[in-house]
């Protein structure tokens, strides 16, 4: 099965972790709490992410954008409910 590959829009500095929500074209929103340094924020995405879909955490992936807010990231292996996850997390 191919992977599930979608944008996201990543609010470093957060309160709190959190997933959900849609920013500009569709990109779904990761807002976590770890600063934008060192790579400590997309370390912090893949685990919200992961936990969201109920995946490891190995098997998400930043494709693109590893130093930007906007990302394209990639679930391999795509969980069976994947695309019903991020539409309910899109909103």
């Amino acid at each position: 099965m191919a992977g599930l590959r979608f944008g996201v829009r990543v609010k470093p500095g957060a309160r709190r972790d959190a997933v959900g929500g849609r920013w500009g074209d569709g990109a779904l929103v990761v807002a976590v709490a770890a600063p934008a340094v060192e790579g400590k924020a997309n370390e912090a995405v893949r685990k919200a992410l992961a936990k969201a879909f109920g995946v490891r955490r190995q098997d998400v992936a930043i494709a693109s954008g590893e130093r930007g807010r906007d990302k394209v990231v990639v679930i391999d292996p795509a969980p069976d409910d994947g695309a019903e996850v991020l539409a309910a997390l899109l909103g």
